[in-house]
């Protein structure tokens, strides 16, 4: 389904009925990555996925998406829905998507998971890597992309989700330079929003992998302390929707029921 957003197509999908779940892929995904787990949340529930700004077959937004922007075609699509209250899941980017429109509109918030996500805002270790990511986005991006991809797994991952690494390749291929650098530059400006964790009285989970090489353990665990925070904790990488499916599915259907 396509929805106009400031002269732009928005890109979704609206699957089932019931509490509505809102899924929010990460940087170089689409809402594809999501195939596996639709078809079993959308028995009981209405599922929107979503193709964020320059990702998938939604269009780009001039050459900086900030998670505000982005969150903001989030609401949109919602309005546009009539969809008032929702569970909200994002997978690492669409994790700090998700934060924004919940610091932005906490009473339409039944639920939000950040899954290899972070609340922190880019260290200035961080921000300076975005910049060298963009460099060499502009140099040869389809190496870049398969570079960035496979570095995700856990090394003894990356055999055994071969095929599945490939697939993810092969989609995120499809993201156009304009939609990469601008997501780049939108993660390396976006604020801290542990007030979101802290203040807020909605239901929250975070999905902590202890090798993700993307994400620094001990500063998720941080902040989950003295929160109520359900934590979930697999032994692998960043891509726990691949790396740890069938658990990763479970626990996501538990916390819908739970809320």
């Amino acid at each position: 389904m396509i929805l106009k957003f400031k002269g732009i197509d928005l890109f979704y999908t609206d699957e089932g009925t019931g509490t509505p779940v809102i899924l929010l892929h990460g940087f170089l995904e689409n809402l594809s990555m999501w195939q596996d787990l639709t078809p079993e949340l959308s028995k009981k529930h209405r599922v929107i996925c979503i193709d964020l700004l320059g990702h998938g077959n939604t269009a780009c937004l001039g050459y900086i998406h900030s998670m505000e922007l982005m969150a903001e075609a989030v609401e949109a699509i919602l309005k546009h829905l009539e969809i008032k209250q929702s569970v909200l899941f994002g997978h690492s980017m669409g994790g700090y998507v998700a934060l924004a429109f919940a610091d932005k509109n906490p009473k339409n918030v039944l639920g939000l998971c950040l899954m290899n996500s972070t609340a922190l805002a880019d260290t200035t270790e961080k921000q300076l890597n975005r910049d060298r990511a963009i460099n060499a986005v502009k140099q040869n991006h389809k190496t870049f992309i398969r570079i960035a991809i496979k570095n995700l797994f856990r090394p003894k991952n990356r055999i055994l989700f071969k095929e599945k690494i490939e697939l993810v390749i092969n989609n995120a291929l499809q993201t156009p330079i304009q939609g990469i650098i601008a997501a780049l530059e939108g993660m390396k400006i976006r604020i801290n929003r542990e007030h979101v964790l802290e203040s807020t009285d909605f239901k929250k989970m975070m999905i902590i992998s202890k090798r993700d090489p993307a994400l620094d353990y001990d500063s998720l665990i941080t902040q989950t302390k003295n929160r109520d925070i359900y934590i979930v904790e697999f032994p692998d990488g960043h891509m726990s929707h691949i790396e740890n499916q069938d658990e990763f599915n479970s626990h996501i259907v538990h916390f819908i029921d739970f809320i």
